[in-house]
């Protein structure tokens, strides 16, 4: 028979049973938390057992490490991150960085992107990346004319095209112009976002999610408007864009419907000539 008073009931730490756990988040760079006084930063750097968090207004405040901090809403212990194997160095993508690699000269292979704004977002979290695998970025100013652009670069098995479409969901003209273009050397791929704005978190500007903008109204115009900021000529809409860009670091401030899309159009690409990534040793893409 199975002595029921057998063992001590105050064996073990007694004191913790059915107490929630709090998990450890390292603090790195990017890392977007929330204070309980509601306050939303991004880590910059830890210094002596305190984190510096930048503010959507670049404003930069400290707080000791520890508890009292949220991510995505959730209470988290923030503690001190730990170095990597050997110091390892990671791009604003979280890709491996490749310590004194020079820009590769460009494939003939080519990524299209539908505007100025998404070539600058992809620049700023994928550029080291694409630079060193020899990757160009262009902007068509619209989909429209992606018809005429492939028709002039002629895609092939040595010159893929990759194409990033804003709004790609069905039933719209996006799916209907990629459905009729893509092909064996041409992937379309693209994100559920009514402007590329969208594919930055909310969190990156203090915000808890994008407004809802009314049917028939300008959608930048009316996020400016939401904001507060000026937005009457097409130079306040570049300067709000530049100000959402800057809340971004790294690939960690993104929503995953745009990373995933993205990295698809860099493997699609760069596969046309992957017998060549030999020379350059461990691929920089290597996680």
């Amino acid at each position: 028979m199975t002595d029921r008073y057998d063992g001590d009931v105050l064996a073990g730490d007694w004191r913790a049973r059915g107490r929630t756990q709090v998990p450890r988040v390292e603090a790195q760079p990017g890392l977007v938390v929330e204070l309980v006084d509601g306050f939303v930063g991004a880590v910059v750097r830890v210094e002596k057992g305190n984190v510096g968090l930048e503010d959507r207004h670049g404003r930069v405040r400290w707080f000791p490490l520890g508890g009292g901090f949220l991510v995505e809403g959730a209470a988290v212990i923030l503690s001190p991150p730990i170095a990597g194997p050997q110091g390892r160095l990671l791009t604003a993508s979280g890709s491996r960085a490749v310590a004194g690699q020079r820009a590769r000269v460009a494939r003939a292979s080519r990524i299209y992107v539908e505007g100025r704004h998404d070539a600058e977002l992809v620049e700023k979290v994928w550029g080291a990346d694409l630079r060193v695998e020899g990757v160009v970025v262009e902007y068509l100013e619209g989909v429209d004319h992606l018809p005429a652009a492939l028709a002039e670069f002629r895609p092939g098995p040595a010159r893929r095209i990759g194409v990033l479409v804003d709004h790609l969901v069905p039933g719209s003209k996006e799916s209907r112009i990629a459905q009729q273009l893509a092909g064996e050397h041409t992937l379309i791929v693209g994100h559920p976002f009514i402007d590329v704005w969208q594919a930055i978190r909310p969190e990156r500007l203090g915000i808890r999610a994008w407004p809802v903008i009314p049917r028939g109204t300008d959608w930048k115009h009316g996020i400016c408007a939401a904001f507060g900021w000026p937005h009457d000529t097409q130079a306040d809409i570049a300067h709000a864009w530049q100000r959402i860009l800057a809340t971004v670091r790294t690939y960690t401030d993104l929503d995953p419907a745009f990373l995933g899309p993205v990295e698809r159009l860099i493997d699609h690409v760069t596969s046309a000539e992957m017998s060549e990534a030999a020379e350059f040793g461990p691929g920089s893409r290597n996680n």
